[in-house]
């Protein structure tokens, strides 16, 4: 009797889902990719999706991390006026609280860590103090222990691409 590959089980499992999962079904059955990773990470990058997923065919699916599946994530980087800063809950490492103006004027974005070298967040501290303010500068935001600042700071953002508010996100700079 001919023993059955780890790898011939896997292809004929996505055979058997693909059947079971019609088109107009809620959720997306997908394709499998061979060939030029970088590229095809690149076209993920340009058409602002989060990322791939990765997996070695033999492997079995387990919840969490794993070496098997990775995710490569994609980032972009955007502009974002700074209207405060925070401790991390669970970390305490420092966050700015961002906002983003649009049509209707200014409205959270969400926060990112900031990770900027010693001088530069000594420059940013202060430039935080001077611009110092006793509330939130958009109404209904809270945050406690937030340290509000008029929103005229301009940080340079790195962040999760494909959603629409600030994930995974880190400061990078700031306009001076």
């Amino acid at each position: 009797m001919a023993r059955i590959s780890a790898t011939s089980r896997c292809w004929e499992r996505r055979a058997r889902l693909r059947e079971l999962v019609p088109s107009e079904h809620p959720f997306l059955f997908s394709e499998e990719f061979t060939g030029d990773a970088a590229a095809f990470f690149q076209a993920c990058a340009d058409h602002q999706l989060e990322g791939i997923v990765s997996k070695l065919v033999s492997s079995k699916y387990r919840s969490g991390r794993s070496k098997t599946w990775p995710k490569t994530k994609c980032f972009t980087e955007g502009s974002f006026v700074i209207i405060g800063t925070a401790r991390d809950r669970k970390t305490k490492a420092p966050l700015a609280l961002l906002g983003q103006t649009n049509a209707q004027g200014l409205r959270y974005a969400g926060s990112a860590f900031i990770a900027l070298s010693g001088t530069e967040r000594d420059e940013l501290s202060a430039r935080i103090k001077m611009s110092k303010l006793g509330h939130c500068p958009l109404p209904k935001l809270r945050f406690p222990d937030a340290q509000w600042v008029k929103p005229q700071l301009t940080a340079r953002v790195r962040y999760l691409a494909g959603s629409s508010y600030l994930r995974h996100a880190t400061v990078t700079g700031f306009t001076r």
